[in-house]
Protein backbone atom coordinates (compact mmCIF):
# COMPACT_ATOMS: atom_id res chain seq x y z
CA UNK A 1 0.00 0.00 0.00
CA UNK A 2 3.12 2.28 1.01
CA UNK A 3 4.27 2.04 -2.34
CA UNK A 4 1.02 2.53 -4.37
CA UNK A 5 0.44 5.84 -2.03
CA UNK A 6 4.46 7.13 -2.75
CA UNK A 7 3.96 6.35 -6.24
CA UNK A 8 0.54 8.11 -6.72
CA UNK A 9 1.99 11.39 -4.94
CA UNK A 10 4.96 11.50 -7.46
CA UNK A 11 2.76 11.46 -10.62
CA UNK A 12 0.87 14.16 -8.99
CA UNK A 13 3.85 16.08 -8.95
CA UNK A 14 5.13 15.33 -12.34
CA UNK A 15 1.38 15.14 -13.85
CA UNK A 16 2.31 16.92 -17.06
CA UNK A 17 -0.45 19.83 -18.05
CA UNK A 18 -3.26 19.31 -21.20
CA UNK A 19 -2.25 20.94 -24.23
CA UNK A 20 -5.20 23.31 -23.47
CA UNK A 21 -4.43 24.01 -20.37
CA UNK A 22 -0.20 24.65 -21.58
CA UNK A 23 -1.22 26.72 -25.06
CA UNK A 24 -3.83 28.78 -22.46
CA UNK A 25 -0.70 29.45 -19.56
CA UNK A 26 1.50 30.20 -22.87
CA UNK A 27 -0.74 33.12 -23.88
CA UNK A 28 -0.72 34.35 -20.43
CA UNK A 29 2.14 33.39 -18.37
CA UNK A 30 1.04 36.21 -15.51
CA UNK A 31 -2.09 33.99 -14.67
CA UNK A 32 0.39 30.84 -14.66
CA UNK A 33 2.82 32.22 -11.59
CA UNK A 34 -0.42 33.48 -9.29
CA UNK A 35 -2.38 30.20 -9.17
CA UNK A 36 -2.56 27.37 -7.25
CA UNK A 37 0.00 24.57 -7.75
CA UNK A 38 -1.23 21.19 -8.92
CA UNK A 39 1.25 19.63 -6.75
CA UNK A 40 -0.49 20.89 -3.67
CA UNK A 41 -2.47 18.00 -3.74
CA UNK A 42 0.45 15.30 -3.62
CA UNK A 43 1.09 16.70 0.09
CA UNK A 44 -1.50 14.96 1.98
CA UNK A 45 -0.90 11.65 0.00
CA UNK A 46 3.09 11.76 1.05
CA UNK A 47 2.33 12.48 4.80
CA UNK A 48 0.32 9.46 4.93
CA UNK A 49 2.71 7.78 3.39
CA UNK A 50 5.50 8.83 5.37
CA UNK A 51 3.59 7.56 8.20
CA UNK A 52 2.82 4.73 7.11
CA UNK A 53 6.45 4.06 6.48
CA UNK A 54 8.03 5.36 9.49
CA UNK A 55 5.74 6.45 12.08
CA UNK A 56 3.80 9.36 13.59
CA UNK A 57 6.34 11.06 14.59
CA UNK A 58 7.66 11.80 11.01
CA UNK A 59 4.23 12.45 9.79
CA UNK A 60 3.67 15.20 12.12
CA UNK A 61 7.33 16.78 11.40
CA UNK A 62 6.51 16.55 7.77
CA UNK A 63 3.14 18.50 8.43
CA UNK A 64 4.54 21.58 9.74
CA UNK A 65 6.90 21.64 7.70
CA UNK A 66 4.53 21.51 4.52
CA UNK A 67 2.60 24.09 6.33
CA UNK A 68 4.98 26.65 6.70
CA UNK A 69 6.26 26.17 2.82
CA UNK A 70 2.97 26.41 1.56
CA UNK A 71 2.17 29.63 3.63
CA UNK A 72 5.13 30.94 2.22
CA UNK A 73 3.75 29.83 -1.23
CA UNK A 74 0.43 31.43 -0.65
CA UNK A 75 2.42 35.11 0.89
CA UNK A 76 4.46 34.80 -2.65
CA UNK A 77 1.36 34.53 -4.74
CA UNK A 78 -0.93 37.22 -2.57
CA UNK A 79 2.36 39.61 -3.49
CA UNK A 80 2.46 38.57 -6.92
CA UNK A 81 -1.63 39.20 -7.04
CA UNK A 82 -0.95 42.51 -5.63
CA UNK A 83 2.16 43.81 -7.44
CA UNK A 84 0.15 42.63 -11.00
CA UNK A 85 -2.81 44.71 -9.81
CA UNK A 86 -1.02 47.57 -9.01
CA UNK A 87 0.66 47.34 -12.37
CA UNK A 88 -2.62 47.20 -14.11
CA UNK A 89 -3.93 50.06 -12.49
CA UNK A 90 -0.74 52.30 -13.84
CA UNK A 91 -1.84 50.86 -16.99
CA UNK A 92 -5.18 52.26 -16.42
CA UNK A 93 -4.10 55.28 -15.35
CA UNK A 94 -2.31 56.02 -18.39
CA UNK A 95 -4.81 55.40 -20.59
CA UNK A 96 -6.68 57.57 -18.72
CA UNK A 97 -4.34 60.49 -18.96
CA UNK A 98 -4.21 60.37 -22.73
CA UNK A 99 -7.69 59.78 -23.39
CA UNK A 100 -8.50 62.90 -21.26
CA UNK A 101 -5.76 64.81 -22.85
CA UNK A 102 -7.59 64.94 -26.22
CA UNK A 103 -10.82 66.07 -24.39
CA UNK A 104 -12.57 62.40 -23.51
CA UNK A 105 -14.48 63.16 -20.47
CA UNK A 106 -13.25 61.40 -16.92
CA UNK A 107 -16.15 58.34 -17.03
CA UNK A 108 -16.03 57.92 -20.93
CA UNK A 109 -11.47 57.41 -20.21
CA UNK A 110 -12.44 54.86 -16.96
CA UNK A 111 -14.57 53.03 -19.71
CA UNK A 112 -11.83 53.07 -22.05
CA UNK A 113 -9.16 52.21 -19.45
CA UNK A 114 -11.11 49.14 -17.88
CA UNK A 115 -12.15 48.45 -21.97
CA UNK A 116 -8.53 48.25 -23.16
CA UNK A 117 -7.40 46.14 -19.73
CA UNK A 118 -9.94 43.58 -19.72
CA UNK A 119 -8.43 42.72 -23.84
CA UNK A 120 -5.24 42.38 -22.74
CA UNK A 121 -5.95 40.77 -19.25
CA UNK A 122 -9.73 39.58 -19.06
CA UNK A 123 -9.46 38.37 -15.47
CA UNK A 124 -8.20 41.50 -14.54
CA UNK A 125 -9.80 42.96 -11.06
CA UNK A 126 -9.00 46.38 -11.82
CA UNK A 127 -10.53 46.05 -14.62
CA UNK A 128 -13.84 45.02 -13.06
CA UNK A 129 -13.41 47.71 -10.56
CA UNK A 130 -12.97 50.67 -13.24
CA UNK A 131 -15.65 49.61 -15.73
CA UNK A 132 -18.06 49.23 -12.50
CA UNK A 133 -16.41 53.19 -11.85
CA UNK A 134 -17.35 53.97 -15.26
CA UNK A 135 -20.60 52.89 -15.02
CA UNK A 136 -21.63 54.63 -11.47
CA UNK A 137 -19.99 58.03 -13.21
CA UNK A 138 -22.45 57.49 -16.16
CA UNK A 139 -25.42 57.25 -14.25
CA UNK A 140 -25.01 60.40 -12.07
CA UNK A 141 -23.84 58.72 -9.20
CA UNK A 142 -21.59 60.41 -6.32
CA UNK A 143 -17.30 59.52 -6.79
CA UNK A 144 -16.17 60.06 -3.42
CA UNK A 145 -13.41 57.86 -2.06
CA UNK A 146 -16.37 55.84 0.01
CA UNK A 147 -17.69 55.08 -3.25
CA UNK A 148 -14.04 53.49 -4.66
CA UNK A 149 -14.31 50.95 -2.25
CA UNK A 150 -16.53 48.58 -3.73
CA UNK A 151 -14.15 49.02 -6.97
CA UNK A 152 -10.71 48.55 -5.40
CA UNK A 153 -9.65 45.42 -7.70
CA UNK A 154 -7.06 44.11 -5.41
CA UNK A 155 -4.74 46.94 -5.97
CA UNK A 156 -3.59 49.12 -3.24
CA UNK A 157 -6.57 50.85 -1.24
CA UNK A 158 -4.38 54.32 -1.21
CA UNK A 159 -4.44 54.45 -4.94
CA UNK A 160 -7.89 54.40 -5.26
CA UNK A 161 -8.62 56.86 -2.07
CA UNK A 162 -5.81 59.17 -4.25
CA UNK A 163 -8.31 58.63 -7.47
CA UNK A 164 -11.29 59.72 -5.92
CA UNK A 165 -9.91 62.30 -4.36
CA UNK A 166 -8.88 63.93 -7.87
CA UNK A 167 -12.27 62.85 -8.76
CA UNK A 168 -14.25 64.71 -6.55
CA UNK A 169 -11.93 68.22 -6.60
CA UNK A 170 -11.98 68.15 -10.12
CA UNK A 171 -16.16 67.23 -10.14
CA UNK A 172 -16.03 69.87 -7.49
CA UNK A 173 -13.15 72.78 -8.34
CA UNK A 174 -13.11 72.39 -12.03
CA UNK A 175 -9.68 71.29 -12.22
CA UNK A 176 -8.20 69.24 -14.88
CA UNK A 177 -8.73 65.85 -13.89
CA UNK A 178 -5.55 64.43 -16.08
CA UNK A 179 -3.49 66.63 -14.09
CA UNK A 180 -3.98 65.50 -10.84
CA UNK A 181 -4.54 61.80 -12.62
CA UNK A 182 -0.75 62.23 -13.61
CA UNK A 183 0.56 63.82 -9.99
CA UNK A 184 -1.05 60.39 -8.83
CA UNK A 185 0.64 58.09 -11.38
CA UNK A 186 3.78 59.81 -10.65
CA UNK A 187 3.81 59.02 -6.83
CA UNK A 188 2.69 55.43 -7.44
CA UNK A 189 5.50 55.00 -9.48
CA UNK A 190 7.96 56.67 -6.78
CA UNK A 191 6.00 54.26 -3.97
CA UNK A 192 6.77 51.10 -6.67
CA UNK A 193 10.57 52.17 -6.95
CA UNK A 194 10.90 52.19 -3.27
CA UNK A 195 9.28 49.11 -2.22
CA UNK A 196 11.47 47.46 -5.01
CA UNK A 197 15.00 49.14 -3.44
CA UNK A 198 13.54 47.79 -0.02
CA UNK A 199 12.88 44.47 -1.22
CA UNK A 200 16.05 43.76 -2.83
CA UNK A 201 17.99 45.22 0.11
CA UNK A 202 16.09 42.34 2.16
CA UNK A 203 16.98 39.77 -0.34
CA UNK A 204 20.26 38.90 2.04
CA UNK A 205 18.59 38.62 5.56
CA UNK A 206 16.08 36.34 3.71
CA UNK A 207 18.61 34.33 2.06
CA UNK A 208 20.46 33.99 5.37
CA UNK A 209 16.98 32.92 7.05
CA UNK A 210 16.80 30.11 4.71
CA UNK A 211 20.03 28.94 4.69
CA UNK A 212 19.90 29.11 8.45
CA UNK A 213 17.05 26.95 8.01
CA UNK A 214 19.28 24.20 6.06
CA UNK A 215 22.12 24.08 8.19
CA UNK A 216 20.03 21.09 10.11
CA UNK A 217 19.41 19.29 7.15
CA UNK A 218 23.23 19.75 6.12
CA UNK A 219 24.19 18.53 9.53
CA UNK A 220 22.16 15.68 9.40
CA UNK A 221 23.49 15.12 5.88
CA UNK A 222 27.05 15.18 6.87
CA UNK A 223 25.95 13.07 10.30
CA UNK A 224 24.89 10.22 8.17
CA UNK A 225 27.84 10.43 5.40
CA UNK A 226 29.97 9.57 8.47
CA UNK A 227 28.06 6.25 9.66
CA UNK A 228 26.29 8.07 12.68
CA UNK A 229 23.45 7.00 10.91
CA UNK A 230 21.25 10.37 12.40
CA UNK A 231 18.03 9.14 10.15
CA UNK A 232 17.62 6.31 11.97
CA UNK A 233 17.83 7.82 15.24
CA UNK A 234 15.16 10.50 13.92
CA UNK A 235 12.55 7.96 12.37
CA UNK A 236 13.27 5.12 14.67
CA UNK A 237 10.16 6.48 17.06
CA UNK A 238 10.77 7.43 20.90
CA UNK A 239 13.07 9.94 22.11
CA UNK A 240 14.87 10.32 18.26
CA UNK A 241 10.88 10.81 17.06
CA UNK A 242 10.47 13.69 19.61
CA UNK A 243 14.08 15.36 19.01
CA UNK A 244 12.66 15.51 15.25
CA UNK A 245 9.23 17.02 16.05
CA UNK A 246 11.30 19.72 18.44
CA UNK A 247 13.95 20.26 15.74
CA UNK A 248 11.60 20.65 12.95
CA UNK A 249 9.19 22.87 15.07
CA UNK A 250 12.39 25.04 15.79
CA UNK A 251 13.14 25.41 12.30
CA UNK A 252 9.49 26.11 11.02
CA UNK A 253 9.41 28.68 14.21
CA UNK A 254 12.64 29.82 12.91
CA UNK A 255 11.25 30.38 9.16
CA UNK A 256 7.82 32.42 10.25
CA UNK A 257 9.71 34.56 12.86
CA UNK A 258 12.36 36.05 9.98
CA UNK A 259 9.70 36.39 7.46
CA UNK A 260 7.65 38.46 10.36
CA UNK A 261 10.76 40.58 11.03
CA UNK A 262 11.31 41.05 7.02
CA UNK A 263 7.47 42.06 6.67
CA UNK A 264 7.26 44.71 9.30
CA UNK A 265 10.44 46.48 7.72
CA UNK A 266 8.48 46.04 4.80
CA UNK A 267 5.56 47.82 5.71
CA UNK A 268 7.84 50.60 7.32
Amino acid sequence: MVPVLCAAAVAVLWWPASRTEYRLTRMRPAVRELRTPHWTWAVPILIIALAMTFGVEVAVAATMLAAVLLWRDARRRRRLAAEQADADLLTALSIMIAEMSVGALAANACAAAAAELAHVRPDSAVSQGLSSLAGRAVLGGQISVAGLEAARGGADSGVWERIGTAWHLSDRHGLPMADLLVAVRTDVLAQNAFDARTRAGLAGPRATASVLAGLPVLGIALGQATGANPVGVLTGGGLGGILLIVGTAFIVAGLCWSDRIVEKVSAR
